[in-house]
C-alpha cells in the first residue's frame, strides 16, 4: 500500500467521519438550545444560556465547514488527491423507486 493510498484511506475513514460527527454535534446543540429558547420564553435567566446553546451550535458548524474547507484547499494546493471533492454517489443507482415516483 502505498502513502498515497494510506493518506486517502486516513481522510476517507478517520477525518471525514470526524468532521461529519462534530458538524452533526453543532448542528444539535443549535436545536437543543432552539428548542429549549421556545419553550423558556418567560423566563429571561433560562433564555440567555439557550441563546449560548444556539450561537456555539453555530459557532461549531462554521469551524468544521472551514476545516472541510481548508483540507480540501492544502488537497488541491499540495496535489494529494487524498480528499475528494465530491461523494461518491455510485449506490444511487441501485435503488428502486415505487411505480408512483417514476
Amino acid at each position: 500500500m502505498s502513502g498515497a493510498q494510506i493518506l486517502e484511506n486516513f481522510v476517507t475513514y478517520i477525518i471525514n467521519p470526524a468532521i461529519l460527527v462534530v458538524f452533526t454535534a453543532g448542528f444539535f446543540l443549535f436545536v437543543w438550545g432552539l428548542v429549549q429558547f421556545l419553550l423558556n420564553l418567560d423566563q429571561e435567566g433560562k433564555r440567555e444560556e439557550h441563546l449560548q446553546h444556539m450561537l456555539w451550535g453555530i459557532v461549531g458548524m462554521f469551524v468544521m465547514a472551514s476545516v472541510y474547507g481548508i483540507l480540501a484547499l492544502l488537497d488541491n494546493t499540495f496535489g494529494l488527491d487524498a480528499f475528494s471533492g465530491t461523494p461518491d454517489m455510485s449506490r444511487w443507482q441501485d435503488i428502486n423507486l415505487p411505480p408512483l415516483f417514476k
